[in-house]
């Protein structure tokens, strides 16, 4: 059983950035993949980043050039750093993983943007 519990989100004005992380239980980032997907009010749940655990990166078209995914082996955590963050950002931000056949995802976090 893989446990993810996102932190550091919360409200930032147009812009600005923020940083939120993925930590995982168990030593397992990396060896597996991780990405990053949100969620706004109405809206479908949409893939944002990923990292392979070969670190190869890759993002969606609308936070490219904005966003970065990292990750921290040692720390069994991986990151998202939000930069020029706009309020079409705002959603709930969710890390996921998978091991095997199974799919894990943390509970979430929120990210407002105000504009």
């Amino acid at each position: 059983q893989v446990h993810l519990v996102e932190s550091g989100g919360g409200l930032v004005q147009a812009g600005g950035s923020l940083r939120v992380s993925c930590a995982a239980s168990g030593n397992i980032f990396s060896i597996v993949p991780v990405g990053w997907y949100r969620q706004a009010p109405g809206k479908q749940r949409e893939w944002v980043a990923r990292i392979t655990s070969g670190g190869t990166t890759t993002y969606a078209y609308s936070v490219k050039g904005r966003f970065t995914i990292s990750r921290d082996n040692a720390k069994n955590t991986v990151f998202l750093q939000m930069n020029s963050l706009k309020p079409e950002d705002t959603a709930v931000y969710l890390c996921h993983t998978q091991l095997g056949p199974s799919d894990y995802w943390g509970q979430g976090i929120q990210v407002t943007v105000s504009s």
